[in-house]
């Protein structure tokens, strides 16, 4: 499961770095008739406005990997430096923090995400934003139970009795023993960032036209999909391709850790 999650990013991430070196025309310009079907000239046809998509999904890739992975960043290093201080401290802190945690869970992701992007206005960093807020209460939720588990080991302990700080405690020695964890649930959440942004591109709320993005490109093709266009599908074969790909590698990474620590 490692190794084919592995060859599928990797395919979407070399792709979509060499977009400038292999992609055969402009993707933001019309390259020949509109609603061409697959040929020689155009891998993977044309769209309604005569714009190469295999052009357009290269350097799609970028935006939709772009966003993924900044929103991940995001969103991992807010919500665990959290947890782990949520988890470690307790009492009122612990307990506020819950409950900050517990309300951004009760709202659906997609629609929480739609509603930052949409007060932030479209562009791929505001987007990246929405999406990491969205993801922050799991890394949270990781981050506390995490640490409540390891803060009761023995070298913790013996740390607090040498009068160590908590700061130093929690990232000296309370972190090197989550980032198994950390690593694994950062690249699942990456799949789930890829499709998140797919949804908010689809709505309008990352990149505007002619900006290249798969979701985006998904929404303006729908009408002529549905009338026979199915080449104008394969961004949406990008999508679950991406998404599959970091679901997999991350499932591998949990196994493989795993059989590690045993």
């Amino acid at each position: 499961m490692l190794k084919l999650g592995l060859l599928f990013v990797a395919i979407v991430v070399i792709l979509s770095l060499l977009a400038p070196l292999i992609a055969p025309y402009d993707s933001t310009k019309a390259a020949g008739p509109p609603l061409s079907p697959p040929s020689m000239r155009h891998f993977f046809g044309t769209d309604n406005l005569g714009r190469d998509v295999f052009s357009r999904v290269l350097y799609g890739g970028q935006v939709i990997i772009g966003i993924s992975i900044l929103a991940t960043l995001l969103s991992a290093s807010v919500g665990f430096t959290l947890g782990m201080f949520s988890g470690y401290i307790g009492g009122r802190v612990d307990r506020a923090l819950n409950v900050v945690m517990d309300s951004m869970y009760a709202f659906p992701s997609l629609i929480l995400a739609i509603a930052i992007a949409s007060v932030l206005g479209p562009s791929p960093l505001n987007a990246a934003v929405a999406i990491g807020v969205v993801y922050i209460p799991t890394y949270f939720r990781m981050g506390r139970n995490e640490t409540m588990v390891v803060k009761s080991s023995p070298f913790i302990e013996a740390a607090v009795s040498l009068g160590v700080p908590r700061w130093r405690i929690v990232f000296r020695h309370i972190l090197p023993n989550l980032i198994p964890s950390l690593v694994v649930v950062a690249t699942i959440n990456i799949a789930d960032a890829a499709l998140t942004e797919s949804a908010l591109a689809f709505f309008g709320y990352t990149v505007t036209p002619p900006t290249p993005d798969w979701g985006l490109d998904l929404s303006s093709a729908r009408s002529y999909i549905i009338n026979g266009s199915w080449w104008l599908l394969a961004p949406g074969f990008f999508i679950v391709i991406t998404a599959l790909g970091f679901s997999m590698m991350g499932e591998g990474l949990g196994e493989r850790l795993g059989k590690k620590e045993i």
